[in-house]
Parts: structure tokens; sequence; C-alpha cells
């Protein structure tokens, strides 16, 4: 039998070399690692778009009015609202974080249930925060 019939050979293997998505099933804990690497890339977008706000009230008044109609613009409040959601499920997600080096949470089940509980406090938390700024409340 030659090597690459056995397996042994340098050739590529019949199967992946290691986890991947067309092997695991997909589940929430999945999805909030991955969602926690997205968000934690759109605070960095974030703070981008602080800089240019920092840099737009350094430039005087022309500058901050034109950079606050770029914020004000429908895709400058979509991309708003997208660090709100992302802000908001980091912070939970990273508290969900504290509790696992504390060594607390890793049951399937737990896991399970504070991965959605995450998820659902980002977009709920931010859309209510979202209807609170709209509505112009303590105004």
């Amino acid at each position: 039998m030659s090597e690459a019939a056995k397996g042994t050979g340098r050739g590529p293997a019949d199967r992946p070399m290691s986890p991947h998505l067309q092997v695991w099933r997909w589940h929430v804990t999945m999805a909030t690692s991955i969602f926690h690497r997205g968000s934690g890339i759109a605070l960095y977008v974030g703070l981008l778009v602080l800089a240019g706000w920092v840099l737009a009230l350094a430039g005087g008044g022309a500058a901050y009015e034109t950079y606050m109609g770029l914020l004000g613009s429908p895709i400058g409040l979509l991309v708003l609202f997208g660090l709100t959601v992302a802000f908001l499920y980091h912070l939970a997600n990273g508290v969900r974080h504290l509790f696992w080096d504390a060594g607390k949470g890793f049951e399937p089940k737990t896991a399970d249930m504070t991965g959605w509980a995450a998820i659902v406090f980002g977009a709920v938390s931010a859309v209510l925060i979202w209807i609170i700024a709209l509505l112009g409340v303590g105004q």
C-alpha cells in the first residue's frame, strides 16, 4: 500500500485538519463569539467617528456643522445606531465573559441563555435608547 493510501503521506487530507464551520453545528455561543469580535471592530470604527467629531469641533463652526450634517444624515444615523448596538452588545457579552472568568456559566444551557440575553440586550436597549433620543424625552 502506498504512503498516500495509508494517509501517512504529505498529500492533502480527506477531512479538515481542525474543526471548521463545515464540521460544527451552528449554535448561539458560536454566534456570540463572532458577534463579539465584530462588535469590537465596530467600536474601533466608532472611535474614528468620535475622532472625526473632535477634529470637526476643533476645526471651527463650519467644519462642525458639516460633520454634524453628515452624522444627522440617514446613513450617519444608521452608522450611529449600529455603533450603539455594537457598544451595548459588547458590554453585555463582556459582563458574560467576566462571569466565565470566575468559572461560572459554562453549563451549555446557561451559556446559551446568557448568549441570547447578550444579543437581545444589545438590540432592545439600542432601540429603546434611540426611541428616547428621537422623541426628545427630557427636553
